[in-house]
């Protein structure tokens, strides 16, 4: 079964401002795929973290790069891509570079508009230098998320759905 996902608006849309971020989604069918947060840094890094593990960039452009990177393998990881993404929180240490990340936000991800949230924090947890965390919700077709799904698992989730439908 294929997903089914509809972007919502307010009767009293305006048309005529060009918004980067869809005001709601209705998931109707699909499986949900929650995202940890990514920054610029590697995803796998050693945890005390060790300096050395952090040779971050210093632009907000290069580091909202390196982000959405981190996030396009995480989505494959769980077969998915940017298209599928629903919904998205970014933390960014100072709202002043909102702009370069957005850029960089449409240039991954063209006319997709997932809802959004941007929030300004006074640092990240990952590293003092970072500047911007990306958390995601995506929704993948039932075909995707069974794929990726461990073989004994997919054996149980089956045997659950028969289970249900008696």
């Amino acid at each position: 079964m294929a997903k089914a996902v509809s972007v919502v608006h307010h009767a009293d849309r305006r048309t005529d401002v060009v918004m980067p971020y869809a005001p709601g989604i209705v998931v109707r069918r699909g499986h949900l795929v929650f995202l940890s947060g990514v920054t610029a840094a590697p995803v796998y890094h050693s945890h005390p973290h060790r300096e050395e593990e952090f040779d971050l960039p210093s632009t907000m452009r290069e580091q909202a790069t390196l982000a959405m990177e981190n996030l396009k393998k995480t989505l494959e990881a769980a077969g998915c891509t940017l298209s599928d993404l629903v919904s998205a929180t970014r933390y960014v240490t100072d709202v002043k570079e909102q702009d370069d990340m957005n850029r960089i936000w449409a240039q991954y991800l063209g006319d997709h508009l997932p809802t959004t949230t941007t929030v300004e924090v006074s640092r990240l947890a990952t590293h003092a230098r970072c500047k911007l965390e990306i958390s995601a919700i995506a929704i993948a077709d039932d075909a995707r998320a069974a794929a990726r799904m461990p073989r004994r698992r997919r054996g149980r989730e089956a045997n659950a759905g028969k289970a249900r439908r008696r």
